[in-house]
């Protein structure tokens, strides 16, 4: 079993920025595929980034392409979300998943472990 354990959520003003953390317990983390995916109130939860075990391909939302980043560093076993020029619709709960394979996916079916989300608020 492996445990996620997401952190850097919080309030923030519309354009500010926020970087989540994703932290697996497992040191097999630098062969998993990972993602970032988020649930709005009375929305279906969406993949917004994922990337590959190497970290050389990644994949975004439309809605998100262009201020966010995702990036990992498989030394520090941790991956990370890089969110700037925040809006109020980007405002939902974050998750931190992995998958048992090197090859990313936007689908959360395919999707191994879940975090238990981190709140990221964007109002003025």
């Amino acid at each position: 079993q492996v445990q996620l354990v997401e952190s850097g959520g919080g309030l923030v003003q519309p354009g500010g920025s926020l970087r989540l953390s994703c932290a697996p317990s497992r040191r097999t983390f630098s062969t998993y595929a990972m993602g970032w995916f988020r649930q709005a109130p009375g929305k279906e939860r969406e993949c917004v980034a994922a990337i590959s075990a190497s970290g050389g391909n990644t994949n975004y939302a439309d809605s998100v392409k262009g201020r966010f980043t995702i990036s990992r560093n498989n030394a520090k076993n941790t991956v990370y979300l890089q969110m700037n020029s925040l809006k109020p619709e980007d405002t939902a709960v974050y998750y931190c998943a992995a998958r048992r394979t090197p090859y990313y996916s936007d689908y959360e079916g395919l999707y191994d472990y879940w975090g238990q989300g981190t709140q990221v608020t964007v109002s003025s």
